[in-house]
């Protein structure tokens, strides 16, 4: 193997193209070409796994690991791809829920560098990232694979990939400079996902949305198309101890008083899109004590988790507005307390922080303080303070995220809540911190 071990991996992997870290324009990657030249020299091993292929605005990371549990549940060995990592890139690949170790990272790794002259023009970080998933879900001879999109659907590189089953969660405005200024021309990118013979399963999104949706699936002939509301949806969604208490109906049936182990209102349309998406899969209704056991499987860190108690710490990778609306009204709802409630955000460049933070505002955070994020991308935390004032809120910038973290347990008593959200690098960061010991806090989670 040309690498002696994991570092000099990373560090040749970290050597191409980053999109992730520098966004392009659209007319900068409007091809699948060198993506499926890599694939091809590889021998398509994705053409030989049945999949799960999932887009959508929000909620593809929690649908997916929900997916992922439910597939498990029933028996599969499932391959999961996922983007971006909160700690280590080892996270984005995973087998049965378990991260790709070292070992095997660097075997796929290996391969792709000795195949990568073959394919031409140089593939991207997230390029390569893709091929090695799926080469190495093959030689870990998976039943099926959840493979979540990167970045739109129509031109994103895991578009090499023919889903048996297209998962389009939703449809809200992000990332308007590379997928379009209009919800119509998002929906229609996400859309490009739609192969021949798909089942189509589509979350809670406006009814002309799913009308783009559904003319894609007509176009390319796919098997059926599948909408929240009226295939499949909640009767009930309430919340429980340690997450939500959702009552949903499928095409096969209906499953009651299901426990989903994650906060939040729109765990419970994710749950449902999960279960409607592996029904479809299957060709039949699941068992309710599949579902029972996949559900009490799912975990998703980062995403409305409670890291600290007396005062509550809570992070959650909300990164842009309809991300932010859902995290106020959790909060609203599940985590309402007696004292302060103060907000660590930093943002990426390309966001709205006057809409992402005017949303908490109902929520009843006081307080912002302002960091960056550490990426390429970064908002300055000065943008962030800007818009948090003009809401009314008290401010406070702390670049660095640690000592953000130490600022906000001294502002609030045992009563209050301190929530980390804006971007996933925040969170990630803000994680390792608690988790480390960096920051005390009682009754921490480590």
């Amino acid at each position: 193997m040309p690498f002696t071990g994991v570092d000099a991996a990373l560090a040749w992997l970290d050597g191409h193209i980053d999109f992730e870290s520098a966004m392009p324009s659209r007319r900068a990657l409007p091809t699948l070409v060198r993506m499926r030249a890599l694939m091809s020299v590889l021998g398509d091993p994705q053409d030989a796994i049945p999949s799960l292929h999932v887009t959508g605005t929000n909620g593809k990371g929690s649908t997916s690991a929900m997916m992922t549990a439910l597939l498990g549940a029933k028996g599969l060995r499932v391959g999961t791809y996922t983007s971006p990592n909160l700690h280590r890139v080892n996270e984005r690949l995973a087998v049965s829920g378990e991260a790709i170790d070292d070992a095997a990272l660097v075997e796929v790794l290996s391969e792709l560098a000795l195949v990568e002259p073959l394919v031409g023009d140089l593939p991207t970080r997230f390029e390569l990232l893709t091929a090695a998933a799926l080469a190495w879900f093959a030689t870990e001879a998976v039943d099926a694979m959840v493979v979540e999109v990167g970045l739109g659907g129509t031109w994103d590189c895991t578009n090499v990939v023919h889903g048996d089953v297209a998962v389009v969660t939703n449809v809200s405005f992000d990332h308007t400079d590379v997928l379009g200024p209009t919800l119509e021309g998002i929906a229609a990118d996400k859309a490009g996902i739609i192969e021949p013979g798909s089942l189509v399963v589509v979350g809670d999104t406006a009814p002309d949305l799913v009308e783009v949706v559904e003319s894609r699936a007509a176009d390319v002939g796919a098997a059926a198309v599948w909408v929240a509301g009226r295939e499949f949806g909640c009767s009930s969604n309430q919340v429980a101890v340690g997450g939500r208490l959702v009552s949903v109906w499928t095409p096969g049936g209906s499953y009651d008083e299901v426990l989903v182990p994650l906060h939040g209102a729109h765990q419970g349309s994710n749950a449902v899109l999960a279960l409607a998406a592996s029904e479809a899969f299957f060709g039949e209704a699941l068992h309710p004590d599949v579902v029972e056991e996949g559900m009490a499987a799912v975990r998703m860190p980062g995403r409305l988790e409670v890291l600290g108690r007396r005062p509550l710490l809570l992070v959650d990778g909300a990164h842009n507005v309809a991300g932010m609306s859902a995290l106020g009204r959790s909060l609203a709802e599940e985590f309402a307390v007696d004292g302060a409630l103060v907000a660590v955000v930093g943002m990426l460049s390309g966001r709205d922080p006057s809409a992402m933070l005017g949303a908490l505002v109902p929520a009843g955070v006081t307080t912002v303080i302002a960091c960056r994020p550490d990426s390429p991308r970064a908002l300055h935390e000065g943008a962030v303070a800007e818009a948090a004032r003009a809401l009314g809120l008290a401010v406070r910038e702390e670049p660095d995220v640690l000592d953000a973290l130490r600022l906000a347990r001294g502002l609030v008593d045992a009563r209050g809540l301190v929530v980390v959200a804006g971007s996933l690098y925040i969170v990630g960061a803000a994680r390792a911190d608690i988790l480390s010991g960096a920051v005390h806090w009682e009754d921490a989670a480590r």
